[in-house]
């Protein structure tokens, strides 16, 4: 397919590119809203009807109206070619020559080529997010119509290249897996998912996955048929034996002792360090232990303790992010890889991302999970500002302390849902895995982050995932980066917990992503 100068997404996000730059867009969510409605509708719209649709109001719905049209032909407009075609009484958005996802989808639902169509499948999200209009109601019927067409298109869509690739179930699986995401009524799709899945050995989430569909389906009133209330647990893979895990120790640049620890055998996976890790009382906790067997299995896992915590050193002289990389750096030679995946937790998004910039070489997978480009201070957020200085304050006084009143403030904002026993788990690992000092240092430190510089650098594949309702860092956190990374694909799990529980539905849709990303080739 020939290149094509601008590119409009409408499809995930409503965004324009040229040459595969993001040109700017105002933050009106209304001239948003104009930009995907002239797109969608390519014909002529008289300017009063515009008015009506958009800006009903009496003010100045006509001054309005120019005001947006001046934005936005600062984004499509090229040289030597007006896009936005307007007179005293009619405006249309010219698309001739350039490429919209929104028609894209559109050509291939009606039979596209294989190419087309694999393209197409690629696509993920509702038409047209954050442009709901509150009191334009000709125009939020009209985007809740569109959206459900698109949405049956896109379904259409991975149905065609689930049955494309019915002969290689690896391939297949992704696209049974957006068909029940998008479509979760559907008994027929979560039969399919189960078939896959066994028939690839996943009997283990195979039977996850029909537990999340049989809750699915009864709370919609929706009987689920014999085949899929027949499927048992036969055949279940056993949870693995207690794996072996060797504390080594090696010295970052500036002397600071750092631990880390492999675990598991094939390909080498590194988990960069997080807000308070220890190595050893990870181990066998609640919290964690389904995250360790889960990415030690089918990889060799490298984890570490961040310096200031853990079993690393805690009298640190250097607290800062280009430490914290460095120490990324450091137990990735002493572990000897070469080229490996790379997983971001938290802060560690932040690190990972650098260290992907600077060695792009060398990491072939980069997955960012619950993860941000801006530390809390830097966020603009006065509430969350004042919320974060407050807690500094409080963990100066009582972060030591035996009683868990203080830390549990982290854990109730990390964990809404937690049971006792894991809340009583991540309130001890808090004590027992920084000082006072320490855990303050750290949170100043987190508070500075910013990467936003980087991440149109990033090279790498990368696989972005981001709980809906987590509310340590916020989801809009996750949604800019995988909008800024080139390439990246987004995943948001219904969760309200910042790290994702073994007994939630979420938990076997991330581990279906993880594996898949993992996977290709």
């Amino acid at each position: 397919m020939e290149a094509r100068s601008l590119e409009l997404s409408l499809i995930g996000e409503v965004a324009v590119r040229r040459d595969g730059e993001l040109a700017p867009l105002p933050a009106s969510k209304k001239t948003r809203a104009l930009l995907a409605y002239l797109a969608a509708e390519p014909r002529e719209h008289r300017r009063e009807a515009l008015c009506s649709l958009f800006w009903n109001v009496p003010d100045d719905p006509k001054g309005a109206l120019r005001w947006s049209l001046s934005k936005l032909r600062q984004a499509v407009d090229e040289p030597g070619k007006v896009r936005l075609v307007a007179d005293r009484d009619t405006v249309r958005l010219d698309l001739s020559g350039a490429r919209c996802d929104f028609d894209d989808i559109a050509k291939v639902a009606a039979g596209g080529e294989p190419d087309e169509l694999a393209a197409a499948g690629a696509k993920r999200g509702e038409f047209a997010p954050g442009v709901d209009l509150r009191g334009c109601d000709e125009f939020d019927s009209w985007l809740a119509a569109t959206r459900e067409d698109v949405r049956q298109r896109l379904l259409g869509v991975w149905h065609a290249l689930l049955e494309r690739n019915a002969a290689d179930p690896a391939r297949a699986l992704p696209f049974a897996r957006r068909i029940v995401e998008e479509d979760p009524l559907d008994a027929a799709g979560w039969e399919r998912l189960l078939q896959l899945l066994r028939t690839l050995g996943r009997n283990d989430e195979a039977a996850a996955q029909r537990d999340v569909a049989l809750r699915t389906l009864a709370a919609a009133g929706i009987a689920a048929p014999p085949s899929l209330r027949q499927v048992v647990r036969q055949g279940r893979a056993e949870p693995p034996p207690a794996m072996p895990q060797r504390v080594e120790f090696c010295t970052a640049s500036d002397g600071t002792g750092l631990a880390y620890s492999c675990v598991g055998s094939g390909p080498p996976l590194v988990k960069t360090a997080n807000w308070l890790n220890h190595l050893e009382f990870e181990w066998e906790s609640p919290i964690w232990r389904h995250w360790i067997e889960e990415l030690s299995r089918g990889h060799t896992l490298l984890r570490y303790d961040e310096r200031g915590n853990g079993l690393s050193d805690w009298k640190v002289g250097e607290m800062s992010f280009e430490a914290f990389v460095d120490d990324l750096e450091t137990v990735i030679e002493a572990a000897a890889f070469d080229r490996f995946d790379l997983l971001g937790i938290s802060q560690g998004c932040a690190v990972s991302i650098a260290y992907a910039v600077r060695h792009p070489e060398r990491v072939r997978r980069l997955v960012l999970y619950g993860g941000y480009s801006q530390g809390w201070a830097k966020r603009n957020d006065p509430d969350e500002l004042a919320r974060r200085e407050a807690m500094y304050t409080l963990v100066g006084f009582g972060w030591g302390q035996d009683n868990p009143a203080f830390r549990q403030m982290f854990t109730s904002l990390y964990f809404p849902h937690a049971t006792e026993e894991q809340a009583r788990w991540f309130n001890e690992l808090q004590r027992i895995s920084a000082s006072p000092e320490g855990a303050q240092r750290l949170q100043r430190t987190l508070s500075q982050i910013d990467v936003r510089h980087l991440l149109r650098q990033v090279q790498t594949p990368t696989l972005v995932m981001h709980c809906r309702d987590d509310a340590v860092i916020p989801f809009e956190a996750g949604r800019i980066l995988a909008r800024h990374i080139p390439g990246a694909r987004f995943v948001a799990l219904d969760s309200p917990n910042h790290l994702v529980l073994a007994d939630e539905p979420a938990w076997p849709k991330l581990v279906g992503h993880l594996r898949d990303f993992f996977s290709e080739a």
